[in-house]
């Protein structure tokens, strides 16, 4: 419930804070007085509009701010915190708009759009006036209050068609799409095919282009090559043309090792001179070894050079075709053989799709005859108890009738609703927004939100704001009016504002709101009225002014309320 509104600088008021309480609270005022301001400070509160001709003249910005208590687990305190925002004392919500027109928004004592506030508004706050345009003048909502009031049976049945819909959405759309790609898919596999083809017949291996390039230029230059290994091998062990002065890399070390060993003869230090040139030695007949291993390695054959050049410029094609290295035709190649495999199946998954498709329309009009069937069985429920309503409303000859008709199907089902009046024996039905009165609609939206309130799926929201909803009814009709909104209020907080004793009468807290001036400066406050100060209120709704006779009826008003 909303607990505490506080107004600043909003038209007439200057500064005023309401109390409000669980149950019926009224708001009583004389015309002028600033009850409308109320009310829209409560909608800018819950994310209305920013107008500045609602800020007070004088001033630079109107504030107003609420506390609202609902359970943490309630939709709009999720969405508070989703907000970034606190709940951990119930909802704060404030805004303030500038003699500029500039708005800014509060939720849960953090910063936030305004939408965020219509957002939470649309969890906790239902509206309606005499002049609003109410949520049933969009024949699109009659079948949304149906289903509001159907529980939860209707919405676990409308879920399970939504759910049904969305999918034969899906594969229908699926379906086109893959019938209208079916010439491109035509090309796109003959070419994947050209190219898969290609790269099986040449069969190129990882690395593979590294390897013969090294054997390419091995196998161009084996001449070139065997000519300076033989010299290096000469250089190394020596050759039978090398002359006197042509000494190998082995015939010097050998001197080397002999003077050295001489030396060590003569100076035991220097023996490790000739160790160290014995290890060079030995790396010397091993390396010379390797190089005459690797010229008799050394291919000179034709043959394997033209083979090698061959398959390069094979893999060259390729690469030039699928990728710039090896590795990206390898790649392409994989990705090619899964795509080439799924626009192949396309016709196999067409014809699972149109299978799953005609499941899926069956599926639909069963669940739509489902939903049909609940929808009209609550409809003759609900058009039952709003009839019963109005006749507690001094609309007793009025009938409701809510009509389900077949329509076209859609992603709420298959039905037209229609919440049908006929205000008077005998009278055709029309459309509720067509048939009533201004005191009718007013009497027949009360109506309809006491049944919505006391069926099993209970209030939608925790709070109903009535604006004048009493417009035009007066007398016994008046009564009942208050009666019902007492009724309402034992589902869900109800505050109205209203020029009426007979519905002021069944307030559980009443709220008077009083225009005060020094001659100059114009302010409305609010205050609390109870006892005697109740009584003066409730007389002065009914005889213009306060005397002893109206102070006696407005007791017996009281009294037969609280009765």
């Amino acid at each position: 419930m909303l607990s505490e509104l506080r107004l600043s600088g909003l038209g007439v008021i200057e500064e005023a804070t309401l109390p409000l309480h669980p149950g019926l609270n009224v708001l009583t005022g004389e015309t002028g007085a600033g009850k409308t301001m109320v009310v829209s400070g409560l909608l800018l509160l819950f994310g209305s509009r920013a107008d500045s001709a609602l800020v007070r003249a004088g001033v630079k910005n109107a504030y107003v701010e609420g506390i609202v208590e609902v359970a943490v687990d309630h939709p709009a305190a999720a969405r508070v915190v989703e907000a970034g925002g606190s709940v951990d004392e119930g909802i704060v919500l404030a805004r303030s708009v500038s003699a500029e027109g500039r708005s800014r928004a509060y939720v849960g004592g953090r910063s936030a759009p305004v939408g965020v506030l219509s957002e939470v508004g649309e969890q906790l706050l239902a509206v309606h006036g005499q002049a609003d345009q109410w949520r049933l003048r969009d024949p699109e909502q009659h079948r949304e209050v149906l289903d509001r009031f159907g529980g939860e049976e209707i919405a676990r049945a409308r879920a399970a068609y939504r759910e049904n819909w969305d999918r034969l959405r899906e594969v229908r759309s699926t379906i086109q799409r893959l019938r209208a790609e079916a010439r491109d898919r035509v090309v796109e596999l003959e070419g994947l095919q050209v190219g898969l083809e290609h790269i099986e017949r040449v069969a190129p291996m990882e690395g593979e282009d590294v390897v013969l390039r090294v054997e390419d230029e091995r196998l161009s230059h084996a001449d070139e090559l065997r000519q300076h290994i033989a010299e290096a091998h000469a250089a190394l062990t020596g050759s039978e043309d090398d002359g006197p002065e042509q000494l190998s890399a082995l015939t010097l070390l050998a001197r080397a090792r002999s003077a050295l060993e001489s030396v060590g003869m003569l100076d035991s230090s220097a023996k490790e001179l000739a160790d160290r040139v014995v290890e060079i030695v030995h790396l010397t007949v091993d390396l010379a070894a390797d190089v005459s291993s690797y010229g008799a390695d050394i291919d000179l054959d034709p043959g394997r050079l033209a083979f090698v050049q061959q398959r390069r410029a094979e893999l060259t094609d390729l690469m030039r075709r699928y990728g710039p290295e090896l590795s990206d035709v390898l790649g392409w190649a994989e990705q090619a053989a899964r795509r080439h495999a799924e626009l192949s199946g396309a016709e196999d998954r067409i014809a699972d799709l149109e299978q799953e498709e005609q499941a899926l329309v069956a599926e639909q009009e069963r669940l739509g005859r489902k939903l049909t069937h609940l929808r009209t069985e609550a409809a003759a429920q609900l058009g039952e108890r709003v009839t019963a309503e109005l006749a507690q409303l001094a609309m007793g000859a009025s009938v409701i009738t809510v009509e389900v008709t077949p329509a076209e199907p859609g992603p709420h089902g298959a039905d037209a609703v229609a919440i049908v009046l006929a205000a008077n024996p005998g009278a055709p039905g029309r459309s509720i927004t067509k048939a009533a009165s201004g005191g009718e609609l007013s009497r027949v939206m009360l109506a309809l939100e006491v049944a919505l309130g006391s069926s099993s799926s209970g209030a939608e929201v925790p709070i109903f704001v009535f604006d004048e909803v009493d417009a035009g009814v007066g007398g016994a009709a008046a009564r009942a009016v208050g009666a019902r909104l007492a009724a309402l209020a034992e589902h869900a907080q109800v505050i109205v504002v209203t020029h009426l004793a007979q519905v002021a009468a069944y307030a559980d807290h009443h709220l008077v709101v009083a225009k005060a001036t020094d001659g100059t400066i114009t302010a409305s406050d609010v205050r609390v009225v109870e006892g005697a100060a109740r009584e003066d209120e409730i007389a002065r709704l009914l005889a213009g002014s306060v005397s002893g006779t109206a102070r006696e009826h407005a007791r017996e008003l009281l009294e037969d309320a609280r009765s």
